[in-house]
């Protein structure tokens, strides 16, 4: 397991670039909400204490993951962050809805990075159980919110 060793949390700022002149997005799903809402915070807190201003970060929440691509795309649109991050979380069921939406997902924002000059970063848990998601969403694997924050910044730079 990649998460096994690792506290998706931890992070050396000085080896992050000051967040504070960027604008950050953040599209979050309103599904799985008790881990929805903990990514957020995860997200929101590194962000700030790497620099950003509260005034720079726009929350858009979409119903589920499936929407997270048009509730990004919209935010890059009306706002013109220089970061988005989509926050979702998809736990495996009886069927192969899991299969289908996870997939779905993945592909949109992978294509909103290709048709766009705006990163957009995949904090969408996909775990077998609600156990795992709540592993990593702030439990004993750290915060999957903050490790996109982190990688937020970092893309933030590049596409400067």
């Amino acid at each position: 397991m990649a998460t096994a060793n690792k506290n998706l949390s931890h992070y050396d700022k000085e080896q992050i670039p000051s967040a504070k002149n960027f604008r950050f997005g953040i599209v979050v799903s309103e599904w799985n909400e008790e881990i929805t809402e903990a990514l957020y915070k995860g997200a929101e807190e590194t962000l700030l204490d790497c620099g950003a201003l509260l005034e720079n970060i726009t929350r858009y929440n979409v119903p589920g993951s499936f929407e997270l691509t048009f509730g990004a795309k919209a935010l890059i649109e009306k706002t013109k962050p220089d970061a988005v991050i989509a926050i979702g979380s998809v736990i495996q069921g009886e069927t192969k809805h899991f299969d289908f939406v996870c997939q779905a997902t993945a592909q949109g924002i992978m294509d909103l990075n290709v048709q766009t000059d705006t990163p957009v970063i995949f904090c969408v848990l996909t775990d077998n159980n609600m156990q795992q998601a709540k592993d990593r969403s702030g439990g004993k694997h750290g915060n999957k919110g903050s490790e996109a924050a982190v990688a937020a910044i970092k893309m933030a730079v590049l596409a400067q």
